[in-house]
C-alpha cells in the first residue's frame, strides 16, 4: 500500500510540474497557445494508447512465470519519460527497472528486467526501420537522407542480433560460462520477439500519427513523412549514451529535422518543446491512472476481506 501511495504521489508531482510547464509555454507565446483543442486532445490520446501497446510488447519478452503486469510496465514507461526532463542519456532505463521491480506483484529480478530492456531497445530500433525508410525517401538533402539510412540500417542490424540470440545462447561455447547458462534460461524465443516487435511497431505508428495531428493542431501543415522524420530523429537522439536531459535532447533533434526541411528555426524549436511537453504530460497521466487503478484494487480487496471476517462469526 505504501508503494502505491509513493508511486501515485510521484506521478502527481510530475503531472503538476508538466501542467505548469505547459501553462507557462501557453502564456509565454509557445505554439500550444494557438493549438486546435480537438487535434491536441487526439494527439494526447494517441500518445496514451501508444504507451499501452509499448507495455504489451515489453510484456511479451518475459517468461510466463515471471511476466509482470502490463500496468507495471506502462507505469515504468511513463515514469521514465517524465524523468527524462532531468536525467541525462540512458539513465531513464534505471527508472524503468526500479519502477517495475518495486511494483506490487512483480516476480522478475533485476537481471531479467535489465535483459528485457536490452532486447526491447534493439526491437525498438528494428521497429523504426520502416519509418526511417519513409523519412529517408522523402528527404531532400542527401545528408538528412544518409542519416535516416543509418537509422534504418541500425534497425536491420538490431533485428538480426535479436533473431540470433536464442541460437547463440544455446551454443556449447556460451554454455561453458555461468553468464551464458543464465542467458540460456532467460532467452527470448523468436516467436515472443516477433509478437513484441509487432506491438511496438503499432506503438510507433500511433506516435507518428500523434505528431502529425500535433503539426496540424499548431497550423504547421506538415506531411506524414515529416512527422515520421521528427519522430525518428527524436528516437535516435534518445540512444545517445551521454547527453543532457533526455527530453531536451529529443526536442532539439526533432527541431533540427524540421529546420532541415524548411521550417523556421523559432517555430521548429517551439514545436519540439511543445511535443515533448505533451509526451511528458501523457506519461505522467499514465502513471496516475495505473496508480489509481492499483489503489482501487487494494481498497476493494481490503473491503472484501473485512466483510468476510464480519460475516464469518454469524455462521459459527
Amino acid at each position: 500500500m505504501r508503494r502505491i501511495f509513493l508511486n501515485g504521489g510521484f506521478g502527481l508531482v510530475l503531472l503538476a510540474v508538466s501542467v505548469f510547464s505547459v501553462r507557462h509555454f501557453m502564456k509565454g507565446g509557445w505554439p500550444l497557445h494557438h493549438a486546435d483543442p480537438w487535434l491536441l486532445t487526439g494527439a494526447a490520446l494517441l500518445y496514451g494508447i501508444a504507451y499501452a501497446f509499448k507495455a504489451w510488447g515489453w510484456q511479451r519478452l518475459f517468461a510466463d512465470e515471471e511476466r509482470p503486469g502490463a500496468g507495471s510496465l506502462a507505469f515504468a514507461g511513463g515514469a521514465a519519460c517524465a524523468a527524462g526532463i532531468a536525467l541525462p542519456g540512458r539513465l531513464d532505463d534505471a527508472v524503468r527497472i526500479a519502477c517495475v521491480r518495486r511494483f506490487p506483484g512483480t516476480r522478475a529480478g533485476f537481471g531479467t528486467i535489465g535483459l528485457s530492456l536490452v532486447v526491447l531497445g534493439m526491437l525498438d530500433n528494428a521497429a523504426l526501420t520502416p519509418l526511417a525508410s519513409v523519412a529517408a525517401a522523402d528527404a531532400d538533402k542527401w545528408t538528412v537522407r544518409l542519416g535516416f539510412a543509418v537509422v534504418a540500417g541500425a534497425g536491420v542490424l538490431a533485428a538480426a542480433v535479436v533473431a540470433t540470440l536464442p541460437k547463440l545462447a544455446s551454443t556449447r561455447a556460451v554454455l561453458r560460462f555461468r553468464l551464458g547458462r543464465w542467458l540460456n534460461t532467460r532467452g527470448h524465443c523468436n516467436r515472443r520477439n516477433l509478437a513484441c516487435l509487432g506491438l511496438i511497431s503499432i506503438s510507433w505508428a500511433l506516435r507518428g500519427t500523434a505528431v502529425f495531428l500535433l503539426l496540424d493542431a499548431l497550423s504547421m501543415h506538415g506531411t506524414f513523412p515529416l512527422a515520421l522524420a521528427f519522430l525518428c530523429a527524436s528516437a535516435a537522439s534518445a540512444a545517445l549514451p551521454i547527453a543532457p536531459a533526455g527530453a531536451a535532447t529529443q526536442a532539439g533533434a526533432g527541431a533540427a529535422i524540421l529546420i532541415a526541411n524548411g521550417v523556421h528555426a523559432t517555430q521548429a524549436i517551439a514545436f519540439g518543446v511543445a511535443a515533448q511537453a505533451l509526451v511528458v504530460v501523457t506519461g505522467a497521466a499514465v502513471m496516475l491512472l495505473v496508480a489509481a487503478w492499483q489503489l482501487a484494487l487494494r481498497l476493494r480487496l481490503g473491503g472484501l476481506g473485512r466483510a468476510r471476517h464480519e460475516v464469518a462469526p454469524a455462521y459459527q
